[in-house]
């Protein structure tokens, strides 16, 4: 069995990856804003750079959970909703709203290219178990920063409501508080679960 976790990153990938974040982030900023950074998937996006780069493992496996399982849904759910006009999960009405800006619009396809880019980081590095923990402390970060210091009509990371809809059902203190336990579990909890188990089989195999 090849040993991908001997091979490194490939110099192209981290390459191609530096190239797009000098020209995402600026250009994110110009269309709207600083506070959409804290969005953890944009959060990743930056600590995925450092984590191809320094070929830090745990890094690595922190932002291959961060943008597995969301990357995959975000783009199921806008796929879906170009064939069909239906969105079975939400949160991506924006991609077919004609008053959010299109260049916008078109750079959000990075949801599409980042589990890739991951994925290939944890091909090569291997998963650190440990990357749960860590990640699940990082969220529990941004998440309460994001309620503090972004706009409430911004709704990111949901911290108003679900799906990027506000909520008035429960108090938002609570929902916050709710909001962070539950991230890790549905988000982060079932990548993990699948990790551990492809750990597993390669050690059989």
């Amino acid at each position: 069995m090849i040993d991908f976790s001997a091979a490194g990153v490939p110099r192209w990938l981290k390459l191609a990856f530096t190239l797009w974040i000098l020209v995402w982030a600026p250009s994110y900023v110009v269309l709207l804003g600083a506070q959409n950074f804290f969005w953890l998937c944009n959060v990743a996006s930056f600590l995925l750079l450092v984590a191809l780069w320094s070929e830090q493992r745990t890094l690595m496996s922190m932002q291959w959970l961060a943008v597995a399982l969301v990357g995959s849904l975000w783009s199921l759910d806008v796929a879906t909703a170009a064939l069909t006009g239906v969105h079975p999960i939400g949160g991506t009405e924006y991609m077919f709203d004609p008053e959010h800006p299109l260049m916008a619009r078109a750079m959000s396809l990075y949801h599409v290219v980042l589990p890739l880019v991951a994925g290939i980081g944890i091909a090569r590095l291997g998963y650190a178990r440990r990357a749960l923990l860590w990640q699940t402390l990082l969220t529990w970060i941004v998440v309460p920063l994001t309620y503090l210091l972004t706009e409430a009509e911004r709704n990111i990371n949901w911290v108003h409501g679900p799906f990027g809809q506000p909520q008035d059902s429960l108090n938002p203190l609570l929902y916050l508080f709710l909001l962070s336990l539950l991230w890790p579990v549905i988000v982060y909890l079932p990548v993990h679960l699948l990790m551990i188990g492809w750990q597993r089989w390669r050690s059989q195999a």
